[in-house]
């Protein structure tokens, strides 16, 4: 199983396959506009414009279930974001990511075995634990190899610059 067997709904409500992105490196982000982690955009969109031409992808998937944190819909979430930040990575439609009502693809993200890194970049117990569970906050990142497979999980507070090694070596 991969990344590329699932598909999601993009700004305007229309399925897209996220096999449109096989052979991409792709990093995997639940993100909110109204949220203290919220400047983490300016470090993605950095990340995006560095490797974008390498054969990078990042997929934003805005979600409200964290204190209601993306309020609004799916066109007023994405125009906010490329306004205050300037993004030009896919915005998706909102996601949950938790709970009886997540989405397949956060489902799947949050079973597969990967590496976990918690906020100062050490390996989290939850690696060591289990390899299933429920998404903390808004910013948690997932870095998927060109074959879909998912292997690193970045906790919120994990800085997206940080993360650019892992970008790195997945290229």
């Amino acid at each position: 199983m991969s990344v590329y067997q699932f598909s999601v709904q993009t700004v305007d409500q229309k399925e897209m396959s996220l096999s449109e992105y096989k052979g991409k490196v792709l990093l995997i982000v639940n993100t909110a506009t109204k949220c203290g982690l919220t400047p983490q955009y300016d470090g993605l969109e950095k990340l995006y414009e560095t490797y974008k031409d390498q054969g990078f992808e990042l997929l934003d998937f805005p979600c409200n279930q964290f204190m209601n944190q993306a309020p609004g819909t799916n066109e007023e979430l994405a125009s906010f974001c490329q306004l205050k930040f300037g993004t030009k990575f896919k915005t998706f439609g909102k996601i949950n990511v938790n709970g009886k009502g997540a989405h397949p693809l956060y489902k799947y993200l949050r079973e597969v075995k990967k590496t976990d890194f918690n906020e100062s970049g050490k390996e989290s117990l939850l690696s060591k634990v289990s390899s299933s569970s429920t998404i903390k906050w808004n910013f948690t990142k997932f870095l998927v190899d060109r074959e879909g497979n998912v292997i690193y999980r970045f906790g919120p507070k994990f800085l997206p610059e940080n993360i650019a090694k892992y970008i790195e070596g997945a290229l």
